[in-house]
């Protein structure tokens, strides 16, 4: 019993989808992309010569041009920040005296908590602050 060429590029694909699933680097599934087609190629009759110049040429491109666009990708902060995150960094007014051991802020439109971030240092109503971290429901500023 002989097997067709093209079953063995879709045995050789699914081969290489379970490093893919293990490790998680996607040029396992590039290289299983290039499989798929050499097999199309395969069932279109065409030589083992053309059947690997097709894997060969179709991994590399995908290798080359998506793997640049990943590791781009990978790299960025996401655009927008929600919850907490959105107000490290944001000024606030102090409306209670703040100091190492807690007062009260204006942030965001809200009275939050508040404490200094140097215990040392303390702000009067009415000066802007940055507010640097938040802890449950209390701004760290300074």
């Amino acid at each position: 019993m002989d097997i067709d060429a093209w079953v063995w590029w879709l045995v050789g694909a699914a081969a290489l989808g379970i490093p893919l699933v293990i490790t998680a680097m996607p040029e396992f599934g590039m290289f299983a992309v290039g499989a798929v087609a050499a097999a199309v190629v395969a069932g279109l009759g065409l030589g083992a010569v053309s059947q690997v110049l097709v894997f060969v040429v179709v991994s590399v491109a995908l290798v080359a041009v998506v793997r640049p666009i990943a590791n781009r990708h990978s790299r960025q902060r996401p655009g927008l920040t929600t919850g907490i995150d959105a107000l490290k960094g944001r000024q606030a007014v102090v409306l209670e005296r703040v100091d190492g051991s807690g007062g009260r802020i204006k942030l965001a439109g809200e009275i939050w908590s508040a404490r200094s971030l140097d215990s040392d240092r303390a702000y009067e109503p009415g000066q802007e602050v940055d507010v640097v971290d938040i802890e449950g429901a209390t701004a760290i500023v300074l």
